[in-house]
């Protein structure tokens, strides 16, 4: 499986921005899919992530309410909407793949593959 995040850039505080992750190869599912972020300096953060099968949704308290995280079966991507974007949110975002069915799954070292990151920056 690979991942490809897309979508990151500059947007003012209070803003909107949407990410997605495309995935090719074989998407099983039985898989769980995440987004995690690192700000610098920081270590890697879990922000949400989605159960393939299922649509069951699980979110980090830090964007509940904020961000929406939604996988379309039929092109194989996972997306992450992002409202209401305060400068704390800027990182570079990844998005993530393993096997399960919780979406409850926010322990980077449970996710086996991973894509490149994509930049956030949210300005004051």
């Amino acid at each position: 499986v690979q991942l490809q995040a897309s979508g990151g850039g500059l947007v003012q505080a209070g803003g909107s921005l949407r990410i997605s992750c495309a995935a090719s190869g074989r998407i099983l599912s039985s898989y769980v899919m995440g987004w995690f972020r690192q700000a610098p300096g920081k270590e890697r953060e879990f922000v949400a992530a989605v159960a393939w099968s299922s649509g069951n949704t699980y979110y980090a308290d830090s964007v509940k309410g904020r961000f929406t995280i939604s996988r379309d079966n039929a092109k194989n991507t996972v997306d992450l909407q992002m409202n209401s974007l305060k400068p704390e949110d800027t990182g570079v975002y990844s998005c993530a793949a393993q096997f399960g069915w919780n979406a409850r799954s926010t322990l980077s070292y449970e996710y086996i593959y991973w894509g490149q990151g994509t930049q956030v920056t949210v300005s004051s």
